[in-house]
C-alpha cells in the first residue's frame, strides 16, 4: 500500500483569510462589497449534493456553511461582516454542527456577524449612500434580483436624502487578480493535494491489470484520496483505456481493461478546497510496446520543453508553443503528418492529434480564476502562480494512420508552481518516465 501523504490539519486558523480580506479592502478603496456563498443543491427528491462553498467566498472567509453572505465595507473605517445561520440545537441533531453568528465572528475573525434571517432587511441600509457597489451581476439570477430589490428600496428613499450606489463594479474581477498569486497557506494546501493525488496514481498503477474494469481503478483512486484526508475528487476522474483515451473528457469509466492497451488516468483531489490535477498514461499489462513507447516519449519530451519555459517573465503561452513545436516535429518524424514544423503549426494540421492547449490555472478551482490575457498580450508568469503543464496526443484509428498507432491516447499532466528561479513541479512523486512506470507496475 502506498504511504499516505500528510493530511490537512482541520484546526481553523483565520489569519490568512483575514489578511486576504484586508488586502481586498485596500484594493477596493471605497464602497461596499456583497459576496454570497454557494447555495445547497438538490440531487434528487430530498437528497442534496455534498456541499461545497463558493470558491471566492471560501478564499476570503474559510467559512464552510451554506446560507452565508460576506459584506465588506471599504473606506476610512473598513469593516468585515458575516451573515450566517443561527445556532439551532434541533437542526444540529439532524444535520450537524453550526457555528452561529457569535462563534463565527470569533473563530473566523470578522468585525461583526448577524443572522442570515436579518440580511434582507439590513441590505438596503448597508448599501445606502455608498459610492460603489462591488458585486458580480449575472453570476446568480436569484441574487441579482435580491440586490436590485435592495437598490430600488434605497431609491424609494431619495426624497429623504438617501442614495443608491451610482455604479456597480465586478467584485470577481478584482478577486481574480488576487487569486492568481497564491500565498503560503494556499501553496501548502496545494502541496498536500498534489502529494495525495500522486500517491493515488501510484496505487492505480499497481492495481491496474488486464481483466479489471475502469471503475475498479477509479475506486482505488478515490479510496486513496479519502484515506489520506482529501475531502473529495477535484473533478470526476477520467479512467480511460484503449480508444476511450482519445475522448478528452471521458468519465463513463465502465470498460474492461485489455492486455496490450494503454490506460489514461486524469484525476486529482481537493484538500480544504484546493485542487490537484494529474494525468498519467501507462500500459495495462505493465509493458510499453514499441509504438506506444515512441508516442509516449514524444509527449514526455513535449512536456519537458514546456516546463523549461515556465519562469517569471515568460508569457503564459510560451509553454504551449514549446510543447507544440516538439509534438509537430514528432508527428512528422512518425509519418503521421507531412511538411515542415512551421507549416504544420500554421495550417493547424497538428490539431487532428493534439486539439487542446497545454496549460490552465490551478487553485481553488481545477480551472482556476484569472484572465490569460491582459489587453492584447498574453499575461506574463510571476512567482506564486500555479498552473498545469499537460501536452498529449490522441490518435484515432484511420486508414491513413499506421495500425500500430491506432486508438492510442496519451496525456502527461503535472501541477507546477512558478518560483523566483523558474518553477517547481508539485506532482513529481507520480512516476512518468517509461522506466519508472514499468518499475512501479512490476512492484
Amino acid at each position: 500500500m502506498p504511504k499516505c501523504a500528510p493530511t490537512y490539519n482541520l484546526r481553523m486558523d483565520s489569519t490568512p483569510f483575514r489578511q486576504r480580506r484586508a488586502n481586498l479592502l485596500a484594493r477596493l478603496g471605497e464602497g461596499i462589497a456583497i459576496l454570497p456563498t454557494a447555495p445547497e443543491r438538490i440531487r434528487n427528491r430530498d437528497t442534496h449534493f455534498p456541499y461545497r462553498a463558493d470558491s471566492y467566498f471560501h478564499y476570503l472567509t474559510g467559512f464552510p456553511e451554506p446560507e452565508a453572505v460576506l459584506v465588506l465595507v471599504a473606506g476610512q473605517s473598513p469593516q468585515t461582516i458575516l451573515f450566517c445561520r443561527d445556532k439551532d440545537a434541533e437542526k444540529e441533531t439532524w444535520e450537524g454542527f453550526r457555528y452561529g453568528p457569535e462563534a463565527a465572528r470569533e473563530v473566523f475573525g470578522f468585525d461583526a456577524a448577524h443572522s442570515i434571517a436579518e440580511f434582507e432587511a439590513k441590505l438596503p441600509e448597508l448599501i445606502a449612500d455608498q459610492p460603489v457597489l462591488w458585486y458580480s451581476l449575472g453570476h446568480d439570477a436569484d441574487w441579482d434580483a435580491r440586490i436590485l430589490k435592495a437598490m430600488n428600496a434605497v431609491r424609494a428613499q431619495s426624497r429623504a436624502g438617501r442614495r443608491a450606489p451610482p455604479v456597480i463594479y465586478d467584485l470577481r474581477a478584482v478577486l481574480d487578480e488576487m487569486r492568481l498569486i497564491k500565498d503560503g497557506h494556499e501553496i501548502a494546501l496545494m502541496r498536500q493535494a498534489a502529494a495525495i493525488a500522486a500517491a493515488a496514481h501510484v496505487r492505480a498503477m499497481r492495481f491496474a491489470a488486464p481483466g479489471r474494469f475502469e471503475y475498479e481503478v477509479e475506486a482505488e483512486l478515490t479510496h486513496e484520496f479519502r484515506r489520506c484526508g482529501a475531502q473529495a475528487p477535484a473533478y470526476p476522474p477520467i479512467v480511460a483505456s484503449g480508444a476511450n483515451a482519445c475522448i478528452l473528457h471521458y468519465v463513463a469509466n465502465g470498460q474492461r481493461l485489455k492486455d496490450g492497451e494503454l490506460l489514461l488516468i486524469d484525476a486529482g483531489c481537493e484538500v480544504a478546497g484546493y485542487a490537484s490535477d494529474i494525468t498519467r498514461t501507462f500500459p495495462v499489462n505493465g509493458r510499453f510496446t514499441g509504438a506506444q513507447a515512441d508516442l509516449y516519449d514524444l509527449v514526455l519530451d513535449a512536456q519537458s520543453a514546456a516546463l523549461a519555459e515556465v519562469k517569471p517573465g515568460a508569457p503564459f503561452t510560451a509553454p504551449h508553443e514549446a510543447a507544440l513545436r516538439v509534438l509537430a516535429q514528432g508527428f512528422i518524424d512518425l509519418k503521421l503528418l507531412e511538411g515542415s514544423v512551421d507549416g504544420v503549426i500554421e495550417s493547424e494540421a497538428y490539431k487532428r492529434f493534439y486539439m487542446h492547449r497545454t496549460s490552465h490555472w490551478l487553485g481553488l478551482d481545477v480551472h482556476d480564476a484569472g484572465e490569460y490575457r491582459q489587453g492584447d498580450t498574453w499575461r506574463t508568469l510571476a512567482p506564486g502562480m500555479t498552473l498545469t503543464i499537460e501536452p498529449g496526443c490522441y490518435i484515432r484509428a484511420a486508414d491513413d494512420v499506421p495500425a500500430a498507432f491506432h486508438d492510442i491516447g496519451i496525456r502527461i499532466e503535472d501541477d507546477v508552481l512558478v518560483t523566483a528561479e523558474g518553477c517547481q513541479v508539485l506532482t513529481e512523486a507520480a512516476p512518468k518516465t517509461i522506466a519508472a512506470i514499468e518499475a512501479v507496475m512490476r512492484g
